[in-house]
This record gives structure tokens, sequence and C-alpha cells, in this order.
């Protein structure tokens, strides 16, 4: 498959912490044509895996619920255009938009040998602007969480050709189990009759964009449930319990009157007619599975009524807050943003004090953002800025080489304590940029005194930030010739925010706050200097 190339009219965009709608859209199709490729390297992974990661059973199951989504894709294109007119763009330059299954890597999967065929592509990804929303199968493959569940499945599936051992012995199985899940609730979204076999790990079985039902408590192993669909009606049957009736929502979640199940839940989209936004506390692979995490972030939560309550309380005023920062905030989060994970509080920070939230994102979970419950709109609207620059930049390095440099951690970044690789580096100089800009507009557009002086300071704090480390990232002989283009987009926004400095006062103080932070850094890090 040949990729798009970046135009440099995009480049220029994206180093100036914007993006167009032909720029945004340009990424997102990217993305999404990587992930059907990852698929696609998952299904071909099982079949070569052997009996000794991926047993015959697995795979004939595998093969089961495959066949179950070519099914769903089959007979949901009628059934969703009756409901939702769709037309959507090229993934990959066809003007049908579909992706070209006979130009993958080699070694890719044959077209016409069932599960190991290709993804199902019958119908263009999502891309920016007033088109309506994607099908049922291709928004379940496209979401954001199933990123990470076919990268982990990936893994384990290609973690040895021999025999495992211990956790990982369960793990592709486990990996596998997930995606019957998927093609299931995908067969149920367009209107497939069926009667499968799910399995339940950990005392829940998630079915991805309906809810979770609870089987036992933790570390009750696995337990079989069997689920019948008919007509927009979802029994699910466990040996000894009485049977649980879900029916299916429009949109996302399914609604039981078990105790035992938990719909999904999802916020109301940013602006009018935009597509409502998941906040995904059930999807077992929302946060990293068994490996370190992220210093910075704390693990996932479980919300109860209250928190969910706190949650829309809060997002219904975050557009307001990301528009005052300049309409592109605004139309890059309708854009972007897929999912949202509520994470727990970092452990002994004080709620709306400092230290009380986190926040991130994850290459391959493209279009979601994890977060700790917000204090309020304009901490969170600043909190999608933030995390939302990363993606565009996760994104653009995955097209196309801004530099070259190591992953030696050697530079100082006044946000963090220790030395950072240069692409840590850029990455965060550029999110802080654009959190600059963002509490500059805001200031300028604040009617109230005390908003207006609070965006100065967070302004001030940003841009003495990002001058800070500028001179590194200028300075690099690893930068690519496009990389250095980028980059000079920076500086051109920084010295443009330069031109309407804060008050003195917070001017001062941010300035201050930096020499502070190296003096620090450097008695720890370069004692010698």
């Amino acid at each position: 498959m040949i990729l798009p190339a970046v135009p440099d009219r995009a480049v220029d965009e994206l180093g100036r912490t914007e993006g167009g709608p032909e720029t945004l859209g340009l990424l997102v199709r990217d993305q999404h044509t990587r992930r059907l490729l990852l698929l696609r390297a998952v299904l071909d992974a099982a079949e070569s895996a052997g009996p000794g990661v991926c047993p015959a059973a697995a795979l004939a199951r595998l093969r089961e619920d495959w066949a179950l989504l070519e099914e769903a894709e089959r007979l949901e294109p009628s059934a969703h255009r009756r409901g939702r007119p769709y037309r959507d763009g090229p993934v990959s330059g066809r003007p049908d938009g579909s992706v070209p299954v006979s130009e993958g890597p080699r070694g890719s999967v044959p077209v016409s040998e069932g599960p190991r065929g290709s993804v199902p592509v019958s119908e263009g990804g999502a891309v920016p602007g007033n088109r309506p929303p994607p099908s049922p199968v291709r928004a379940l493959l496209l979401h954001p969480l199933t990123g990470p569940w076919a990268r982990d499945t990936l893994r384990a599936l290609r973690s040895g050709t021999g025999p495992l051992t211990g956790r990982d012995t369960r793990e592709p199985a486990r990996a596998l189990a997930h995606f019957g899940s998927l093609a299931a609730v995908a067969a149920a979204r367009a209107g497939v009759s069926y009667a499968v076999r799910l399995t339940a790990h950990d005392g829940v079985l998630t079915l991805p964009s309906l809810g979770a039902l609870r089987t036992g408590g933790p570390g009750s192993g696995e337990t079989e449930v069997a689920v019948v669909h008919r007509r927009g009606r979802l029994t699910l049957r466990r040996p000894g319990e009485a049977d649980v009736v879900v029916r299916l929502q429009s949109g996302a979640g399914a609604w039981s009157e078990a105790a035992a199940w938990t719909s999904a839940y999802t916020l109301p989209g940013l602006v009018l007619d935009s597509a409502a936004v998941p906040l995904d506390d059930l999807d077992p692979y929302r946060t990293a599975r068994g490996g370190p995490r992220p210093d910075t972030l704390s693990g996932p939560a479980v919300l109860d009524e209250a928190d969910r309550k706190h949650w829309l309380h809060t997002w219904s005023g975050t557009a307001a807050a990301l528009g005052l920062g300049g309409e592109r905030r605004l139309a890059e989060a309708v854009t972007l943003l897929r999912c949202l994970v509520p994470l727990a509080a970092p452990p002994g920070s004080v709620p709306g004090g400092a230290g009380g939230s986190c926040s991130g994102t994850r290459r391959e979970a493209f279009g979601a953002v994890l977060s700790s419950a917000p204090a309020t709109a304009t901490v969170f609207a600043a909190t999608l800025v933030h995390e939302i620059q990363h993606t565009k930049l996760a994104a653009l390095s995955e097209m196309m080489t801004l530099h070259h440099a190591g992953p030696e951690a050697r530079h100082f970044a006044p946000w963090r304590p220790d030395p950072r690789p240069y692409d840590n580096l850029l990455q965060g100089a550029y999110s802080h940029l654009a959190l600059a800009d963002f509490f500059q507009r805001s200031a300028l557009a604040a009617t109230l005194p005390t908003l207006r002086d609070a965006a100065w300071a967070e302004h001030a704090r940003y841009q003495a930030q990002v001058g800070a480390v500028l001179p590194a990232l200028v300075g690099s002989g690893d930068l690519t010739v496009r990389g250095r283009k980028f980059v000079d987009r920076m500086v051109e926004v920084y010295e443009r925010l330069a031109e309407q400095p804060p008050p003195r006062g917070h001017a001062a103080r941010a300035t201050a706050y930096v020499q502070a932070a190296r003096a620090l850094w450097t008695r720890r890090h370069a004692p010698g200097e």
C-alpha cells in the first residue's frame, strides 16, 4: 500500500500548531489506513503463530468470529444507508474510498481466504467535515481502543515460536477472545441474528461500545457466556444464573434492568451535530496492560453516577472554553477527539490543587485522551489542547521523518525534572507552544479581570518554557529538511506571541521560575557546567 505524502502546506500548518480540515483529514485517513494494516497483521500472525502460541481451537474460533464480522459487513451497508446516508472520501487515494487490499506489504494475507483475507474495507473511514459517521463495523475497527488491543495481540502472537509459559500462555487466547466480543457487537449493530459463545475474564465480559456484564469478582478466572442476538436484543446466558436481556441503543450503550449489566456511557458532541464522545471506563485495553506506566499517569478509574455527573458538568462548558482560545482549538478537538478514558487522581494529590490531575495519549490509540477528572471546563479545555497536539505530532511523525536524533536523554525541559530525549523535547515544546497561544487568546478575549489575569499567568508560564528550549530544537543538526521547516514554523508562532507580551509581573515570575528550574536541573544532571 502506498501511503499519502505530506504536502508542504500541511507541514506549515502543523508546525504552527494549527491544521485545517484537509490537513487534519490527512492525519485521520493515514491513521485509519495504518489501523487496517495492523488488523491484517494480527490475522496473519494468528495463522502463522503455530499451536504453541495460538492453539487450533483458538484459531478456529478466530475464523468463526471473522466470518461473523464479514457477514455483518455484507448486511450493514444497505441498512446503514437507510438510517444514515453514508458517503466518504478515500482512505488511500481511491475514488471509492476503499483500501487497496492487494498492495500491502509482502506477506499480507490473500483476499479470498476468509479470516486470512482483508479487513472489511468497503467504506472509507470518517474524515473531518459535515459528513455522517462511519458504519458500525468500520466504527468499531477504527475506534481508538481497538488499536491497543491489536498492538497487544500482535505482540502476544509474535512473542515466540516455541511453547510459552506463565501469563504469556494465556495472553494470546485472551486477546483473541476479545476479538470475538468486537465481532459480536459489530454484527448486532448491523442487525445480524446469531448465537455465539464469549468468554468473560476476571469476572467481566466487555462488549465494546455497548457495556459490560459482571460474572464474578476480580480473579474469578474465565466464564463462558452464551450470547444470542435477535432484532436489537441480546440475551446473555450463564450456567446457573438468570438470563440478562440487553437492548441496544442508537449510537452507543445498551440498556438492561439487570444489576449485573453496566451500560457504556457517552458525552454529547462538543458542538451541535458533532459525534458523541465515549467516556470509556469499561474497555480492558483502555490503559497499558502488563507493562510499565508513565510515571506521570495514574491507573484507570471506574466511574459511579456522581463521577459521570461531574464529567458531564465539566464537559458542558468545554466547547466554550476551547472557543475562547481560538476557533481552531475547538475544530481540532471536534475532528480528532474520539474517546475519553477516565483516570484516577494521582496518588497524594489534592483535588483542584497542585498535582491534582494527570493526562496523556497513546500512539496506538489515535483519537483517545486519557485524563483524570478535570476541575473546571477551562482546565479540561487546556488538557485537550495539550494532548491533541501530541496526537497530531505523533501522527505526523509516522508519516514523515522530522529528525534523526537518538534516544539519549540529555536535554533540559523546564516542565520535567529529568533529562529528555530530543523527540520528547520536541513533543513537549510543541504542546506547550499551543498552550501559550491558547491562553494568550483566552486572555485577550476574557471580559472578567480575574479570568483575564489567570489566563495571562498561564500564557507567561508556557511562553517562557518554550523559549527556554527552542534554541536546543533549532540548533540540532539531526533535523531533516522538512523537520527544520516544521521547527521554523514553531519559532514563527513563538515570535508572534511575543508581540503581545503578558503583564510585566507575570512575565517576571515565569522567567524566574524557568531560571530556577534550570539551575536545579544543572546541579542534578550537569554539575560540571
